[in-house]
């Protein structure tokens, strides 16, 4: 086995997981700014960045069919280590062949860690140095991940990009609380690097902490460089701090990770969170805010977002967003999206998540295409001038 340092530092990186030769390689082909896109090779398939991953939180990304998410122009989609190893069982799932097989999704999908769920379980949670006990919500039972553990779940799932284990820091946090959480994220990075290199996996994220602390900031991207990733994420952000602390925090921590890695800015976010992010030099996000609004009736336009339950829309034929090319947009009236969402129907739920995932990857298509041009600033400020309309 390569050492980390070699597999870390050498442009293309060849492993063997779940029975496929495994490319990971990033390639920039335009700056605009700090903005860039380009993309992430891997062997099942290549990934657009920007690039917006839906949320597959329990092997499907809720309210739509593999095929359709794929149609929307998604290229690789996340699933929850927390939720997957609870149900059906991480053994189970290597049994059956797989994440990909399991959910009829051939292409890349990047695992979290499970961290953020364990310790979001609050006092169900018992944290140590050899990683968090807690208690299933789901039925109670008591379970143990450690940073080896998280690793073996996400290998057993057959991630092809795989997230280190850590804590998400709380918001608001002391300064003693964040550095003690961004040390203990450390020493399970390094853990998680040494578990994840007596494997045959396809690459492995590193996770920055440190809370709205710039020196603990760098600390963190300095040891993650240290122990070599293939790509890190910026962790510890939208969890309560707003946007303008977030975007403080997004003004200097992606230009401590390496330019020539991906970088992921976890659970992110809002359409205007993703603009002024990518304006920051961030490669990666997911957010289960489009499918969530979808089954509440909330839609993404280019003019704003619509509650589809308000009255307002019970006589209007028109398209739900003129400007989207969407099926949904193409073939159903906001009248009779009202009309089944006042009826309890599951279809509007189904038609309105369709939309949204569409909306929010013709938003990484307008940003893939205006960095290529040299055009972004341009693009943001037309779409966050749009997007500031009203909200129902």
């Amino acid at each position: 086995m390569p050492s980390k340092t070699a597999i870390a530092s050498i442009p293309l990186a060849t492993v063997r997981y779940c029975g496929l030769m495994a490319e990971f390689s990033f390639h920039i082909h335009k700056t605009d700014g700090r903005a860039r896109t380009g993309e992430i090779r891997m062997a099942r398939g290549t990934i657009r960045t920007p690039a917006f991953m839906p949320v597959g939180t329990a092997a499907t990304v809720k309210a739509m069919k593999p095929d359709d998410v794929r149609a929307a122009g998604a290229d690789i989609i996340l699933g929850n280590t927390y939720h997957l190893m609870l149900r059906p069982g991480a053994e189970r799932m290597a049994r059956l062949g797989g994440l990909h097989r399991f959910m009829n999704w051939p292409h890349p999908i990047l695992t979290d860690s499970g961290g953020y769920q364990v310790m979001s379980l609050g006092a169900l949670v018992k944290m140590r140095e050899e990683g968090v006990s807690f208690q299933s919500h789901v039925d109670g039972a008591k379970h143990f991940v450690s940073p080896e553990r998280s690793i073996e779940i996400q290998r057993l799932l057959g991630s092809d990009i795989v997230m280190a284990f850590d804590e998400c820091t709380p918001f608001p946090a002391t300064r003693e609380r964040a550095e003690s959480s961004m040390r203990l994220s450390m020493r399970w990075a390094k853990r998680s690097r040494d578990e994840f290199l007596k494997s045959d996996q396809g690459a492995l994220f590193g996770i920055q902490q440190g809370s709205m602390f710039p020196d603990l900031r760098q600390e963190s991207a300095d040891k993650l460089q240290e122990i070599g990733f293939e790509g890190y994420a910026i962790g510890g952000l939208a969890v309560g701090e707003g946007q303008q602390a977030m975007f403080e925090v997004l003004d200097y921590a992606p230009g401590m990770l390496p330019a020539e890695k991906p970088r992921y800015l976890m659970g992110v976010g809002k359409p205007s969170d993703i603009i002024g992010a990518v304006m920051r030099g961030i490669d990666m996000f997911d957010c289960v805010l489009p499918t969530r609004s979808g089954r509440t009736a909330q839609a993404f336009t280019l003019g704003g977002t619509l509650n589809l339950r308000n009255a307002r829309h019970a006589e209007d034929s028109g398209p739900l967003d003129a400007g989207c090319p969407c099926p949904v947009c193409a073939s159903y009236s906001r009248a009779y999206l009202h009309h089944l969402f006042k009826a309890g129907e599951m279809l509007g739920a189904m038609l309105l998540t369709e939309h949204n995932i569409w909306h929010y990857q013709d938003l990484m298509r307008g940003l893939r295409d205006a960095i290529s041009k040299g055009k972004v600033e341009a693009f943001a400020r037309d779409r966050l001038s749009r997007y500031s309309a009203a909200a129902e």
